[in-house]
């Protein structure tokens, strides 16, 4: 399902260079706030990767996902981190910059016309194979996120009516809020986006799983 063209539209054009350095401005005397926006069955050791230091000029929210695959298969595909257009659909290619995979890698990805974006430039920050964790943050591109980071975790659900394993994904993120936007409108818009990509996650795990254990 597409964002709505309201939603879309509701994240306002930024004035970089006032609203950058008045940003800047108020952070250096802010102190930022822990916030976890992970609640439900998630487990405790989970729950610390999805705990951000959140500014008042920033948002934070999450959003979990149920997929009946074993987790190494969803994992597969989630820890790419050159082929994320591979389901996230939002995204029409990737380039890496910098780098073959590792921490650090620098990708720019293109985005598909109709979101107010052009192209965003990331970093991976974390990328643990055995815990299933994986971390990037924005740090440059043509778009209206800024100050982005990410968060993805994988953790084992109980096994799905189909049989085999089940796997939780718990996506958060913070954000800068767009001048002109109110935390609300800013959330709304990234938990969309993030809804849509983690339902087509799903598809391409249970679908994968189904070829596997043929």
């Amino acid at each position: 399902m597409m964002p709505s063209s309201l939603q879309l539209h509701r994240i306002n054009p930024l004035n970089h260079t006032g609203c950058a350095a008045a940003v800047g401005l108020h952070q250096k005397h802010s102190k930022p706030t822990w916030v976890c926006p992970v609640s439900g069955e998630v487990p405790e050791n989970v729950l610390h990767h999805h705990t951000h230091a959140v500014l008042a000029t920033q948002c934070c929210s999450a959003v979990v996902r149920a997929i009946e695959a074993p987790i190494d298969t969803v994992w597969s595909v989630v820890r790419r981190f050159d082929t994320p257009q591979a389901y996230k659909h939002f995204l029409k290619s990737c380039h890496v910059i910098v780098g073959d995979g590792d921490v650090g890698t620098l990708r720019e990805v293109r985005v598909v016309s109709g979101l107010p974006a052009e192209s965003s430039t990331e970093r991976l920050e974390i990328l643990d194979d055995e815990k299933h964790v994986m971390s990037f943050s924005v740090v440059g591109g043509d778009h209206r996120l800024h100050n982005y980071r990410s968060v993805t975790t994988l953790h084992a659900a109980p096994p799905p009516p189909s049989g085999g394993g089940g796997t939780v994904v718990v996506e958060s993120y913070v954000v800068d809020i767009p001048q002109g936007n109110t935390r609300d409108e800013t959330c709304a818009f990234v938990d969309t986006i993030v809804k849509c990509n983690l339902q087509s996650l799903a598809q391409i795990a249970e679908n994968l799983a189904k070829k596997e254990s043929k």
